[in-house]
């Protein structure tokens, strides 16, 4: 299997892990959505060089693990291109904070040290988190949640269909690539001569897929606004999911703060 392949393949079983019938997908997703963004802003909240707190709020993500039967190695093998552009952000705070803190087996940790561990706890963090939600919400209950934000109807639908027709687009793409392989059976990549008219041959390709795309919407009675997903209310144990994660967040919060 190509890249192309795997990247078609990947965001399907993103969407079969979506669909599963788990506990934590069945809870509603305007609480996760909300939960989410409630968590990384407090993560983010923390200073700099309070990591015995920050290690405390990882206790979401590994409940979110467990409670979906997410593989977390599967999690880390999706997410490696993103973890180490996370993780760069504060590779640099060692050489601009070097007041000492403690020795440790004859190694001086300096305050910079602290602050980039944080920063890169922080975002690691925030990425699972973000990461766990799409893994466990499809993404039409990712726009209807969205939707009873109120969020305009503009941009959801332009989350909708970017994320549902990027592997139309790179069905497109990876056939355009196995014809020009077999026409080049050994030569390793696409030669540089041919990329203007690949590229030029793929937009066209995806513009005819679109307007045929928006046709078959128009002529299903299309106006604008999607039936995302079933309006199911809240139900008791969303609210208390809600809350007890809420009260969870406050108190390693709070206690970072008092303590």
């Amino acid at each position: 299997m190509n890249k192309l392949g795997g990247a078609i393949y990947e965001i399907h079983h993103m969407d079969e892990m979506a669909e599963k019938d788990q506990w934590l997908n069945r809870i509603h997703p305007l609480v996760k959505l909300i939960l989410t963004v409630c968590y990384i802003a407090v993560t983010v909240s923390f200073p700099k060089y309070n990591m015995e707190g920050l290690l405390c709020m990882g206790v979401y993500p590994i409940a979110l693990f467990i409670l979906g039967e997410i593989p977390f190695r599967d999690s880390l093998r999706r997410l490696r291109i993103v973890l180490p552009l996370v993780c760069f952000v504060g590779l640099f705070n060692p050489f601009f904070e070097r007041q000492p803190v403690l020795a440790l087996g004859g190694i001086t940790v300096t305050t910079g040290m602290v602050s980039m561990l944080t920063l890169m706890i922080k975002g690691i963090y925030s990425v699972f988190a973000s990461y766990l939600f799409i893994a466990s919400t499809s993404i039409e209950k990712i726009c209807y949640a969205m939707r009873l934000l109120h969020i305009p109807s503009v941009l959801v639908t332009q989350v909708l269909l970017t994320y549902r027709y990027i592997s139309v687009l790179l069905g497109e793409a990876n056939r355009m690539m196995q014809a020009y392989s077999l026409r080049a059976p050994n030569q390793k990549g696409v030669h540089f001569k041919v990329w203007g008219s690949l590229a030029g041959q793929l937009l066209l390709r995806s513009m005819d897929r679109a307007a045929e795309v928006y046709e078959s919407m128009t002529l299903r009675g299309y106006c604008g606004e999607f039936c995302y997903a079933a309006g199911t209310p809240c139900r008791w144990k969303d609210y208390l999911y809600l809350g007890g994660w809420c009260a969870v967040f406050l108190f390693v919060r709070g206690r970072s703060i008092f303590w």
